[in-house]
C-alpha cells in the first residue's frame, strides 16, 4: 500500500465549478453581460481566474482591465467559496477507506492557500487533511514537483510511495516529476488542450473509488 495518497482540489477532490462559475457570472452582470453557461465554463475551471476571465471576457492576464477584474472575482469568490461546491460522488466513501486502512491523504492545489483552506475547511476536510498546498506555498506551483515534495515533507512521506490524482495535464506532470504514481481523473474539468490519453499518467479513473484499486496493490 503507499504512505500517502494526494488530490488536486477543483475537479478532483471536490466540484468546485458551480460555485467559480456563479462567480464569474456575478461579475458578468455587474459588467452588463449575459452570462456564459455553465457547460462553457466548467472545463476552464482548472485555469482559475485566467481561465475564468478569459472565456467570460476575452482578456489575458496582460490586458490592462485584467487585474481589476481579477481582483473583483477573488472578492466575490471569497464571499462564495463553498455554496454549490460538494465532493465528488464516491470521494467522501474513498477518504473513510483510506483512513480505515492507516492511509495518509492531503491536497495540493495551485489555488491560492487562503482560499483552498478554508474552502475544506467548509467541506469538514480541514481536520482530516495531513496537509493543504496551494499554489502559493512552494517556491512553484505546479506543473513543477515543488508542492508535491513539500506535502510528502509535511506528511513524513516517501514520494516513491505516493499517489498522485489530477484533473490537469500539469498535475500529471508535477506527480512524474516527483516520482509519485499519477492518476488521472476522467470525471473532472479536463482543461487540457490535450486528450486525457496523451497525458502519460500512470492509469485514468472514471471514478474516485477506482483509486483503491491501486492502494491495494503492494
Amino acid at each position: 500500500m503507499p504512505d500517502a495518497v494526494f488530490f488536486d482540489l477543483d475537479g478532483t477532490l471536490a466540484d468546485t465549478a458551480p460555485d467559480l462559475a456563479g462567480t464569474l457570472n456575478r461579475l458578468q452582470a455587474e459588467h452588463g453581460l449575459v452570462p456564459t453557461p455553465f457547460e462553457t465554463l466548467r472545463p476552464q475551471v482548472s485555469h482559475g481566474v485566467r481561465g475564468m476571465l478569459g472565456t467570460g471576457f476575452g482578456l489575458a492576464p496582460d490586458a490592462p482591465a485584467y487585474p481589476a477584474l481579477a481582483a473583483r472575482f477573488l472578492a466575490l469568490y471569497t464571499e462564495s467559496l463553498c455554496v454549490d461546491t460538494r465532493l465528488f460522488p464516491g470521494m467522501a466513501e474513498l477518504l473513510d477507506s483510506l483512513e480505515a486502512r492507516g492511509i495518509t491523504w492531503g491536497i495540493v492545489t495551485n489555488k491560492a492557500e487562503r482560499f483552498a483552506r478554508p474552502l475544506v475547511d467548509a467541506l469538514g476536510l480541514g481536520s482530516r487533511s495531513v496537509c493543504i498546498v496551494g499554489g502559493d506555498t512552494a517556491p512553484r506551483a505546479k506543473p513543477f514537483p515543488d508542492p508535491l515534495l513539500h506535502a510528502c515533507k509535511a506528511a513524513g512521506v516517501t514520494p516513491g510511495r505516493c499517489i498522485y490524482v489530477g484533473d490537469d495535464i500539469r498535475d500529471i506532470k508535477a506527480g512524474k516529476a516527483a516520482g509519485m504514481l499519477t492518476l488521472a481523473a476522467a470525471y473532472g474539468y479536463l482543461g487540457s488542450d490535450q486528450p486525457i490519453e496523451a497525458w502519460t499518467a500512470d492509469a485514468i479513473i472514471e471514478h474516485p473509488l477506482e483509486i483503491l484499486s491501486f492502494v491495494e496493490r503492494d
